[in-house]
């Protein structure tokens, strides 16, 4: 198995406000799965993706990629981890303002010893002809397609997706949806995608619905439906 958890157990706080955040989770995800990790705020999905990207440590239990144990990772090989096999894409951007799309991309690629043509990466994301322009001078759709890319360039083993169309409308969601749907079909990411909208499930592989940090239910979808068809 390409990604296995088990018995992920989190809390914050002590004593009379400790909160147990997740409850011992056990889920295993296949390289190239598309994986939506739906709930309501506070079911304890993000602090899942945040613990799968060694950005927070669990408290109990374990965490495999392709066999190795991430708590068994001294710090440099957890950064080095972080860096030659996660990429990331939050809902807020997060780009380099005095950068350009193609330097905010490049940014990307020179974490990674095996990144991908940025050229043919610009025209996959739609963002060629805007490559000169800076942050500030794009949309918000542009913006996430900028960040996309600078997730992606690295070629990343997973994608890490944290509400990535939480800050868009409705077009532009559908439009960034779609693009993370190619990148995983041309590139063959793992995507795992934290979202409370209940119906970007039905483009997914694989669907955990988290609740009160337990798994309530984990499917894989017979009847995927493209991006594009998506409706809320």
């Amino acid at each position: 198995m390409f990604l296995e958890i088990r018995d992920i157990k989190k809390s914050f706080g002590t004593g009379d406000s400790k909160v147990d955040v997740l409850k011992g989770l056990d889920l295993d995800i296949e390289k190239g799965e598309f994986c939506v990790l739906l709930g309501p705020s506070g079911s304890g999905k993000s602090t899942l993706l945040n613990i799968i990207g060694g950005i927070e440590s669990a408290d109990g239990g374990s965490i495999s990629i392709e066999g190795e144990k991430l708590a068994d990772m001294k710090e440099k090989k957890l950064s080095q981890y972080r860096r030659k096999h996660l990429g990331y894409i939050f809902q807020m951007y997060n780009l380099i303002p005095n950068l350009t799309v193609r330097e905010n991309i490049e940014v990307g690629a020179y974490l990674s010893d095996r990144a991908l043509d940025v050229d043919e990466l610009l025209h996959t994301l739609g963002l060629f002809e805007h490559q000169r322009k800076l942050p500030n001078q794009l949309s918000g759709g542009q913006q996430q397609r900028t960040a996309i890319g600078r997730a992606i360039v690295k070629n990343p083993d997973i994608l890490l997706c944290d509400e990535p169309t939480g800050a868009l409308d409705y077009n532009t969601s559908k439009e960034i949806l779609k693009l993370i749907e190619t990148v995983n079909q041309k590139y063959g990411n793992t995507v795992i995608m934290v979202t409370h909208n209940d119906a970007i499930k039905d483009m997914a592989d694989r669907v955990v619905k988290l609740r009160d940090g337990i798994i309530r239910k984990n499917y894989q979808n017979e009847h995927k439906i493209p991006a594009i068809d998506l409706d809320w």
